[in-house]
Parts: structure tokens; C-alpha cells; sequence
């Protein structure tokens, strides 16, 4: 129910999607969603709750990879542009989405948070080796703000069609690093 779900919201967006709509699309009866969830929201709480957590095992995976902090950064970072590349129904919910009843889901707010820390813990680790200095969730805030902002401009078709998104991604994240540098010195 739930991919099936996630593949509706993400073709007609989350407003157009009915529970009838679901229903049909499993070719169960209209009744049989409400045996799961209580509502359309629940369902998309669930999904992004599933989504939040692939995402973050992903990532997680790549912190776990043998090499020095910055190796497992890089790899993380690789993970997460393979995540969004590979499952762009799932990134779109889980970042283009403001679901205004999250809180009311504690699964799904711990998966957020989950996947959230996924963009510090690199950089704290980064910082305790002596690599880099600074606030570590500001730092790892810049670096998402890269992968993020790249990957929704490559998603949603935006870039130049000269600008390779792989090689922006690359020159943007190696100019924060290098500035990172001069400022800590």
C-alpha cells in the first residue's frame, strides 16, 4: 500500500491523492486503506516515514565504509546524490513536502531526525581528527545545502544543459571546503 502510495503522491501530488484513488489503484475495495490508516495523512506520514529511514540507512552505510573522515564524508555524500538520484519520488517527499501534522507521527519525526544527523555526524568527525574546525552542524547544514540544492535543480530540469550537475556538485562542495580552511585559519 504504502509504494503504491508513494508512487500517487509523487505523480499527482499528495492534495490530489484520495483514499478511493489508493483503493483503486490496489483494486481493493474503497474501505480496505482505512483498515491500515486512519487517513490520507497517515499514509503519507508512513511513506515519508519509510522513505526518511532508506535515506538515512543509506547514508549511514557509507559513514560505516573503512578510510579517513574525509573518505566517509565523500561517500556519504555519494550516497546521498545516489539516494536522490536513484529514488527521486522518495527525495521529492521527503524534502519538497511540508507536512503540517509531522509532529503527530513519532515514527516519522525520529526518522527525520535520524536522516538529519546524517549531515552532521561526518563533519564532527571531520573536526575531531583535526581536519576541519567550526561549528559542525552549520558546516554539515552548508554541505546539504549543495547536494540538496544541485540535486533539486538536476531533478526538476533546471540546469544549464552545459553544466555537468556531478562536476557543480563537486566545484561547489571543494569551494566550501577550501573556504572552510581559510576561515579556520
Amino acid at each position: 500500500m504504502c509504494a503504491a502510495a508513494e508512487g500517487l503522491f509523487a505523480e499527482h501530488g499528495p492534495d490530489a491523492v484520495t483514499m478511493r484513488q489508493l483503493a483503486q489503484t490496489l483494486g481493493v475495495s474503497p474501505m480496505t486503506p482505512y483498515r491500515y490508516f486512519a487517513d490520507k495523512d497517515a499514509i503519507l506520514a508512513a511513506v515519508r516515514t519509510a522513505a526518511f529511514t532508506r535515506f538515512a540507512e543509506a547514508i549511514e552505510a557509507a559513514l560505516a565504509a573503512p578510510g579517513d573522515p574525509v573518505a566517509r564524508s565523500r561517500h556519504a555524500g555519494q550516497a546521498y546524490v545516489a539516494f536522490a538520484l536513484g529514488q527521486p519520488q522518495a527525495y521529492r517527499l521527503m524534502f519538497d513536502l511540508t507536512q503540517p501534522t509531522e509532529k503527530a507521527y513519532p515514527e516519522l519525526t525520529a526518522a527525520v531526525v535520524r536522516a538529519r544527523r546524517t549531515m552532521t555526524v561526518h563533519v564532527e568527525a571531520m573536526i575531531a581528527a583535526g581536519q576541519m574546525s567550526g561549528d559542525a552542524e552549520l558546516i554539515g547544514h552548508l554541505f546539504w545545502t549543495i547536494l540538496h540544492g544541485s540535486l533539486m535543480l538536476q531533478l526538476s530540469g533546471k540546469l544549464s544543459p552545459s553544466i555537468d550537475p556531478e562536476k557543480l556538485r563537486m566545484t561547489a562542495i571543494s569551494a566550501l571546503s577550501r573556504g572552510l580552511a581559510l576561515a579556520a585559519d
